[in-house]
This record gives C-alpha cells, sequence and structure tokens, in this order.
C-alpha cells in the first residue's frame, strides 16, 4: 500500500503539473471581461502538491480506472483554478471534458445516480446563474459544481460546495471585498478536491 501511495502521490503530481500547464497557457488567452472579478495568482506549488495527496489516497483506495479518472479530474480542476484566478473564466474544456468522460463510464456501468448527483447541485447553481445573468454566479461554475456532483455523489458534494460558497463569502468580507464579482471556481475545485479522499475514505 505504502508503494501505491508513493506511484500515485508521482502520478497525481504529474497530473497536476500538467493542469498548470494548461491552465496557464490558457490564461494566456483570455480576454477578461471589464466587469469580471480583478486578476489574482494562483498557488502552483501547492495546487501541485494537493494533488499528489490526494493521489496518495487514491492509489490506495480505488482502482486503476478510477485513479485515472480522477487524476484527469484534478488536472483539470488545477487548470480551472488558474484560468479563474488570472482570466476571470472557467474554460468548457475542463469542466465539460472531465464530466463527459465520467457520465460516459457511469452510462457503461448502468450507473444512472451519477446523472442524478450531477443534477442536483447543478439547479440551484444555474438558478442563481440566471437571475444574476451571470455575474453573480457564471455557467463555467455551474458547469464545475455539475462535473463535482458526477464525481462526488449528491450529499458530499451538496455538503462540499455549500462550505465553499460560505469559505468564500467569509474570506472576501475578511479582505474588504464585500462588492463586485470574484473568482468563485477556486473555491469550488478546491471543495472538490478536499472531498475526494473524504468520498473514497469514508
Amino acid at each position: 500500500m505504502i508503494i501505491a501511495s508513493l506511484l500515485g502521490a508521482l502520478f497525481f503530481g504529474a497530473a497536476g503539473y500538467a493542469g498548470s500547464i494548461l491552465g496557464l497557457l490558457f490564461a494566456e488567452r483570455i480576454e477578461r471581461f471589464p466587469d469580471g472579478p480583478e486578476p489574482g495568482r494562483a498557488p502552483v506549488p501547492f495546487l501541485i502538491a494537493g494533488c499528489a495527496i490526494i493521489g496518495a489516497v487514491v492509489a490506495a483506495h480505488a482502482d486503476r480506472g478510477q485513479v485515472l479518472l480522477i487524476a484527469i479530474v484534478c488536472a483539470a480542476l488545477v487548470a480551472i483554478w488558474i484560468t479563474d484566478s488570472i482570466g476571470g473564466i472557467v474554460p468548457d474544456v475542463f469542466t465539460l471534458g472531465p464530466l463527459g468522460l465520467i457520465l460516459i463510464v457511469a452510462l457503461a456501468q448502468h450507473n444512472w445516480f451519477a446523472f442524478g448527483s450531477a443534477a442536483i447541485p447543478f439547479v440551484p447553481f444555474a438558478f442563481v446563474a440566471m437571475v444574476s445573468r451571470g455575474r453573480g454566479m457564471g455557467w463555467g461554475d455551474v458547469k464545475l459544481v455539475a462535473l463535482g456532483g458526477a464525481l462526488l455523489g449528491a450529499e458530499i458534494s451538496v455538503l462540499a460546495f455549500s462550505a465553499a460558497c460560505i469559505v468564500a463569502v467569509v474570506l472576501n468580507y475578511a479582505r474588504g471585498r464585500r462588492r463586485g464579482p470574484i473568482a468563485f471556481a477556486p473555491y469550488l475545485a478546491a471543495a472538490i478536491g478536499l472531498a475526494i479522499p473524504v468520498g473514497l475514505l469514508r
């Protein structure tokens, strides 16, 4: 198990590094919206280290198919964190791509719960995005929570995203940002990443 965890940490660390490269490449090409969140910086070394920790847990408790799928999701989460922090946008390739893979696997395994689990967080976030016209909640965030729901399941994803919303509000109030848009995807990505080991270990 120790060897599996070490190999998993290396593999996921590499996946996180690949995600950081892709995220930076996309971020350079993003044309920022004038009313978007202020550009920030992504803690890339910490994101890669976080992926390695997730990989150590996943490799010891999941089968090979799950390991590969979760590694792809982790790479996408790093890319999402970077693109939203720097450019204020979450590219569809990083949300819909992994979501499509998860749903294809679920379809092949006749796992219909994955579709419902994706829909449960999607609906309220989509409602907020529709009402706010993408200003209070972006559609990239909506697609991201669908990805998280499909991967984590409805129960864990709802708890994770609720915690992410609370943390986002508290931290931004503490920083004096009481008005204006914020880059919300990093909070959602962090919630998904933290919830992955929880889902495997419970």
